[in-house]
């Protein structure tokens, strides 16, 4: 057991040195745009550092049927948090390839990068499942939850990369203005992140009302969990209805993601470790 804990902190802290030195490479080509070679060589190292992460997830699931408990390692905050910089990676490194500018990676990979080396503050130990989460419910709903937190994490970077671009300005601010892709398309990417991962949210909250009701008796309590949810949900739904009904481009658009990337870290973070309720437990 200690055996195989250790290589998957092994197997973490590689992916964390791998993922900074992913970060390092975005911020050279960012300051070089003309070598190309830099920026390949930050996806490169990204792919590698979601690579080791893959493996230490893969390490500690075995680990858990070795100990007689076999459960998936999306259960704690820790293994939640190490989830979540597994799914920002695995969004950003689809996006890249999509949008084919990776700038976006000198901002995304510091999340990555904090997401990660937060769990060296938390308790890794394997521990059986309270009976709230001994459901098959608990992979699909994680899964599409952590999906959409990732794709907001990435609308994120996008729209704090078009703030910078509209901003004007000499010095630091030029440099960006000259080396950022056209706002219009910074708004639009951010946009098509955004109308990926509200679907995932919205399935994230169905299964998670499917799997209460399995648990609790009930699909719905107003556990502040889920009303956090439901707000991060009507904030990205308000994006949209904005965006396609009422045209809402631009600086509006780009605070109101930022404004749902908050909420989404609140619901995350803040009402795990700041509220009590039924999801309690979370917090390991």
């Amino acid at each position: 057991m200690v055996g195989d804990l250790m290589t998957e902190s092994t197997l973490i802290r590689l992916g964390l040195f791998v993922y900074m030195g992913s970060w390092v490479l975005y911020l050279l080509h960012a300051a070089f745009r003309k070598n190309k070679s830099l920026g390949l060589a930050g996806d490169i190292a990204a792919l590698a550092g979601l690579l080791l992460q893959t493996a230490a997830i893969g390490a500690r699931w075995v680990e858990s049927y070795r100990m007689g408990i076999g459960h998936a390692p999306l259960s704690n905050l820790y293994e939640s948090m190490v989830f979540f910089a597994w799914t920002i990676a695995l969004v950003y490194l689809i996006a890249v390839r999509r949008f084919k500018d990776r700038l976006l990676g000198a901002f995304v990979m510091p999340l990555v990068f904090l997401a990660l080396a937060s769990t060296s503050l938390m308790s890794q130990e394997i521990r059986p499942l309270v009976p709230a989460l001994q459901s098959n419910w608990l992979t699909a709903h994680v899964l599409t939850c952590f999906l959409g937190y990732a794709a907001f994490a990435v609308a994120f970077s996008l729209s704090l990369l078009y703030l910078l671009k509209v901003r004007g300005g000499q010095g630091a601010d030029g440099f960006l203005q000259e080396h950022l892709p056209p706002a219009d398309l910074l708004d639009d990417y951010s946009y098509r992140i955004i109308a990926v991962g509200f679907p995932m949210l919205t399935l994230g909250i169905i299964t998670g009302a499917a799997w209460a009701n399995e648990a609790w008796g009930t699909y719905w309590s107003w556990d502040p969990k889920e009303t956090w949810s439901l707000i991060v949900w009507l904030i990205y739904a308000a994006y949209l209805h904005a965006r396609l009904a009422r045209g809402w481009q631009g600086r509006r658009a780009a605070w109101l993601s930022i404004l749902g990337f908050a909420a989404t870290m609140f619901c995350y973070l803040g009402v795990n470790l700041l509220l009590s309720g039924l999801h309690s437990y979370a917090t390991g």
